[in-house]
């Protein structure tokens, strides 16, 4: 597979941290692959958050599978992170995490989007 080679097909994972934060970037695709990288990558950070804010930052987002929208819920519901969106497509992106994320645990019905 060509996943190293067409930059389309990763996903770049970055984390910042500090004292009262911790970013995670995204850049590329949450699909495939990249969406166990992206929750193993949030098993790690989890523990380190205590009383410090999550963003993530999607602006370089370009495509997420259903699964991987999951995983940003779940991340959501979890933090209620400061999504960071720029573009039409990633402020879509943060209504479907947000919005799925309120309806889902109001509902209590199982339905995902």
């Amino acid at each position: 597979m060509a996943w190293h080679e067409a930059g389309q097909l990763t996903l770049r994972i970055t984390i910042q941290e500090n004292d009262t934060a911790i970013t995670i970037t995204l850049e590329g695709r949450v699909a495939g692959p990249w969406i166990a990288e992206l929750s193993n990558a949030w098993r790690e950070i989890a523990p380190k958050l205590s009383n410090r804010r999550l963003s993530i930052d999607l602006r370089n987002v370009i495509y997420s599978e259903p699964q991987g929208k999951q995983v940003l819920r779940e991340i959501y519901a979890q933090t209620h992170a400061t999504l960071v969106a720029t573009t039409p497509w990633t402020e879509y992106l943060a209504q479907e995490i947000t919005r799925s994320s309120d309806t889902n645990q109001e509902a209590g019905n199982g339905n995902h989007a």
